[in-house]
C-alpha cells in the first residue's frame, strides 16, 4: 500500500499529535474513544510518530477530551432534527465518523488546505460532508457555510494556538453569520499554556499557544450574544471515568488547586434564540 508522504509544518505536525494519540487509545484495552478509524489512518501515513512525544501513557488522556467533545455532538443533534455542524480545526480527527450524524445534518469540516489534502487521502467520502480548506481566522470560510439551520460549532485543541484578538474576532463572526447555535471549544490557562510550549518548540522550534483564558466566560465579555452554559474541568468530565484509576486518583486530587484543575477546560457557549433561525 503506497503511503501518504507528509510535510511536518505547525498545522501538520499538531493533528499529527492528536491522530497518533486517538491511534494508541484504539489499540488499548480498555479503549476511551475505540476510534479504529484512527488507527487504521496512521498506517496510511509514511511518518515516525514516534518523534511526536505523544505515547500510551498520555493518549487516554487526550481521548478524553475528544470524547467529551463527541457527547456534546451527539447531545445537539439529538435536540435538533435538521442542523449544521462546523468542525474547526479539524485536523486529521475522523470525528464525523464516530458521531455518524444522519442524514439530515450537513457537516464542514474547516482546516488549512494541505491538512485537508491529506484527510481526502486517508478518509473516505461520505455524503452531506464537505471540507474547506482555509484558516479558521480567515473570514471567507464563514459564507460557505449555509446559516439557516440551528449550528453547532466545534473548536477542539484550536483557541489556544490563537492569538486572543483572533479569537475574539472569530467568535464574534459566528454569531454574526449564524443565527442560533452552541459553540463548543477547550481551552488552556497560563500554566498549560507555558509546558504546552516546552514541549511544542522542542518539536517545531518555537512556541506555538498563545491565548491562555484564566476565565472561561472571557467572551461573555467581547459579545453580549454569547451565553457560557458549561464549563468542565477535562479530566473531571464524565468521560474521565474510562481513565486508568491512577489518573482519577490523581484528578480528584488536583482539583482542590485551581491552576491544575483549569489546565483544560471544555466550554460549551450558546448564542441566538430559534426565532432568529
Amino acid at each position: 500500500m503506497s503511503q501518504v508522504k507528509v510535510q511536518l509544518g505547525e498545522a501538520m505536525g499538531t493533528s499529527l499529535i492528536t491522530l497518533y494519540g486517538k491511534a494508541l487509545d484504539a489499540r488499548m484495552s480498555p479503549s476511551v474513544l475505540g476510534d479504529e478509524m484512527a488507527a487504521q489512518a496512521i498506517d496510511k501515513i509514511d511518518y515516525d510518530f514516534t518523534k511526536l512525544g505523544m505515547t500510551p501513557k498520555l493518549a487516554p488522556n487526550a481521548a478524553v477530551r475528544t470524547k467529551h467533545f463527541d457527547n456534546w455532538t451527539r447531545e445537539f443533534l439529538a435536540t435538533h432534527d435538521e442542523a449544521t455542524v462546523v468542525h474547526l480545526g479539524a485536523g486529521l480527527d475522523p470525528r464525523v465518523w464516530r458521531v455518524d450524524p444522519a442524514a439530515d445534518v450537513d457537516w464542514y469540516d474547516v482546516d488549512y488546505p494541505d491538512v485537508l489534502d491529506v484527510r481526502a487521502k486517508i478518509f473516505p467520502e461520505r455524503q452531506h460532508y464537505r471540507m474547506i480548506g482555509c484558516s479558521v481566522t480567515d473570514p471567507d470560510w464563514l459564507a460557505q457555510v449555509p446559516a439557516d439551520r440551528p449550528t453547532l460549532i466545534v473548536a477542539e485543541g484550536l483557541t489556544m494556538y490563537l492569538r486572543p484578538q483572533q479569537g475574539h474576532e472569530l467568535f464574534r463572526r459566528i454569531v454574526e453569520r449564524f443565527p442560533h447555535g452552541t459553540i463548543t471549544f477547550d481551552t488552556h490557562n497560563r500554566l498549560a499554556v507555558r509546558l504546552v510550549n516546552k514541549n511544542l518548540t522542542r518539536l517545531f522550534g518555537a512556541p506555538l499557544l498563545h491565548w491562555a483564558i484564566e476565565d472561561p466566560r472571557e467572551l461573555e465579555a467581547v459579545d453580549a450574544r454569547l451565553r457560557c452554559t458549561d464549563v468542565v474541568s477535562t479530566l473531571l468530565s464524565p468521560s474521565a471515568a474510562a481513565l486508568p484509576k491512577a489518573t482519577r486518583i490523581f484528578a480528584k486530587l488536583m482539583r482542590h488547586i485551581r491552576a491544575l484543575r483549569d489546565m483544560s477546560l471544555c466550554v460549551r457557549y450558546e448564542f441566538g434564540t430559534a426565532d432568529r433561525a
